[in-house]
C-alpha cells in the first residue's frame, strides 16, 4: 500500500491511497482459502471446492469485503503514521469509472483512492485560576413557601356555582365560550369552548382575566388582549387579539383551610412537613437555576479568551443542525426572517456564528476533560438511565432495553453527565464569588440563541 499526502493546510489533509493489484490478488485468495473451509456447495465435498469455483461464485463480494478492509486499513494508517486526532470520520473518494473499478474488483488492476480528513485543533490550555465568577444566590423567604402553598391550594380548590344573575369579583372562576381574531382574522388556538378562568390567576393574556370582572352568566362581551413578546408561539408574540365572549357561569371559591388537615390531603403528616418539603423543593430550584448562570457566565468567558482553528466539517454540521431546527420553527410558526427584522442572508451568518461558538467551546471541553481524566462512572450511567426509564412510566423495560443495546443512545446520555463534570473542574479552579440577588433575578430565564442545548460528545455544547 502507498499512501502520498496530498494536502496539509491548516486542520486539512488529503491523501492518495494506491493498492496494488498483486496485494488485492493476495488479500483475495486468503479470504477464499478461509472460504473454501467453511463453504457448502452441492456436487463438492465439504474443503474440496476448487478456489477458482469459488472465484467465480463469491469472487465480486468477497472482493467488496476486501476493498473495505483496505479502506479501513488505510485510514488507520494515516492516522497512526501521522499520529492524527481526527476531528470526523474520513471522506473517501473512490474511482467513478466503471472499468477501473470492475478491474480492481476483479484483482486485474491497482485500486486508486483519495481520502480527505481533518483534524482536532491544538491548542494551549491555560491557567482557569486566573478566570472569575460571580454565583448568583438567593434564600428561600417564607413568601415563597406561602406563595407556592397558595398554588398547591389553588389547584385543589372547589367552586361553587353563583345565581344566575351574580357578577363575577376577583378570584371567582368564569367559564365561557370564545373566538379570537387577530386584525379581524380568526388565528390557531384562538378558539375556546367551556374555558374555565380563574379571575386574578394571571394565566391568560395580559388584560384578558381583567375585563371579566363584574360579567354575569349569560354576558356577552368584546374583549381585546395583547400577547407578551415571549409568547411561546411566536406567530402571536405581540400582537393584540380581540375575543367575542360568551360567560356560560360564574362560581365563587369555596373556603379552604390550609391547615394539618390540608397537608393530609396531599400525603404530609402536617402542615409544617409539607412547608418542610416545599422550602426544599424550592432551594433545590433556585440553587438549579445558580448553577445555569454560573455555567452560562463561565462558557461566555471561555468564549472570549479563547480562539483556535476550528475544523469546518464540525462546524457546517453544527450549523445545519441550527438551520434545520430555525426553518422547522419558522414554519410551525408560520413566519419569516421578516416577521424577526432580519434577513435569512444575516441570521445565516448569526446562527454560523453560534455554530462556531458551540463547536469551539465544544473542544475546549472536551481537551479539558481529557487531560483532567474525567470519568463517568458505571454508578452514575445506570442512576442516569434508571432517571430516564423513569420519565416514560409503563414503559421502563423497553426504555432501559433500548439505551443498553444503542451505544449512540448510551454517549448521548452519558455527554451532559460528562460535560457537568468538566465544568465542575473548571469551577474547582476557578475564582467564584457569591452575590446575593433578588429571586426574580435568579430566575429570569437566560438568553439562549435556541432552545436547544447540544452537548460535548453528542455535538459541542450551548453558547
Amino acid at each position: 500500500m502507498q499512501v502520498t499526502e496530498t494536502l496539509s493546510q491548516g486542520l486539512k489533509r488529503e491523501y492518495d491511497i494506491s493498492l496494488p493489484a498483486s496485494d488485492l490478488a493476495a488479500k483475495l485468495d486468503g479470504q477464499l482459502a478461509e472460504l473454501k473451509a467453511k463453504v457448502r456447495i452441492n456436487g463438492f465435498r465439504p474443503g474440496k471446492v476448487p478456489v477458482e469455483h469459488l472465484r467465480r461464485v463469491y469472487g465480486k463480494s468477497v472482493m467488496a469485503d476486501v476493498v473495505q478492509e483496505a479502506i479501513a486499513s488505510a485510514n488507520k494508517k494515516i492516522v497512526d503514521d501521522n499520529h492524527l486526532r481526527l476531528a470526523r470520520e474520513p471522506k473517501v473518494e473512490l474511482p467513478t469509472d466503471q472499468a477501473t473499478i470492475d478491474a480492481a474488483l476483479e484483482a486485474r488492476g491497482d485500486l486508486n483512492f483519495k481520502v480527505a480528513l481533518e483534524v482536532l485543533p491544538v491548542f494551549e490550555i491555560g491557567d482557569f485560576s486566573q478566570i472569575s465568577l460571580e454565583r448568583p444566590i438567593t434564600d428561600v423567604e417564607p413568601a415563597d413557601i406561602e406563595t407556592a402553598l397558595d398554588r398547591l391550594a389553588q389547584e385543589r380548590r372547589t367552586y361553587t356555582v353563583k345565581p344566575a344573575e351574580a357578577s363575577a369579583e376577583i378570584h371567582d372562576r368564569v367559564t365561557v365560550d370564545f373566538d379570537g381574531t387577530i386584525d379581524g382574522v380568526p388565528f390557531e388556538g384562538g378558539e375556546g369552548r367551556d374555558i374555565q378562568v380563574a379571575l386574578g390567576s394571571n394565566t391568560f393574556i395580559p388584560g384578558f382575566e381583567e375585563q371579566l370582572i363584574g360579567v354575569a352568566a349569560g354576558d356577552k362581551r368584546a374583549i381585546n388582549g395583547t400577547f407578551p413578546e415571549t409568547y411561546a408561539v411566536p406567530a402571536l408574540a405581540g400582537k393584540t387579539g380581540d375575543f367575542a365572549v360568551t360567560v356560560k357561569a360564574v362560581a365563587a371559591r369555596d373556603p379552604l383551610a390550609i391547615d394539618d388537615e390540608f397537608a393530609k390531603t396531599l400525603g404530609f403528616e402536617s402542615l409544617d412537613k409539607l412547608k418542610e418539603m416545599i422550602r426544599d423543593r424550592l432551594a433545590s430550584e433556585y440553587a438549579r437555576a445558580s448553577r445555569d448562570k454560573l455555567k452560562r457566565q463561565l462558557l461566555d468567558k471561555l468564549d472570549q479568551l479563547y480562539s483556535f482553528e476550528l475544523p469546518e466539517g464540525l462546524v457546517n454540521q453544527e450549523f445545519d443542525s441550527i438551520w434545520e431546527q430555525v426553518t422547522r420553527e419558522q414554519q410551525a410558526a408560520g413566519r419569516s426572517f421578516a416577521d424577526e427584522n432580519t434577513t435569512e442572508e444575516a441570521a445565516r451568518a448569526d446562527y454560523r456564528k453560534i455554530a462556531e461558538r458551540r463547536v469551539r467551546l465544544g473542544l475546549l471541553l472536551a481537551e479539558v476533560g481529557t487531560r483532567a481524566e474525567v470519568k463517568v462512572s458505571d454508578d452514575e450511567m445506570t442512576q442516569a438511565l434508571i432517571a430516564r426509564a423513569r420519565s416514560f412510566p409503563g414503559q421502563e423495560k423497553q426504555v432501559w432495553d433500548f439505551y443498553r443495546n444503542n451505544n449512540q443512545a448510551l454517549a448521548e446520555l452519558r455527554a451532559p453527565i460528562y460535560e457537568e463534570k468538566v465544568v465542575d473542574h473548571i469551577l474547582g479552579l476557578a475564582k467564584v464569588e457569591e452575590r446575593k440577588v433578588t429571586k426574580d433575578e435568579l430566575l429570569k430565564p437566560i438568553d439562549d440563541e435556541l432552545p436547544s442545548q447540544p452537548t460535548i460528545e453528542s455535538r459541542p455544547p450551548v453558547a
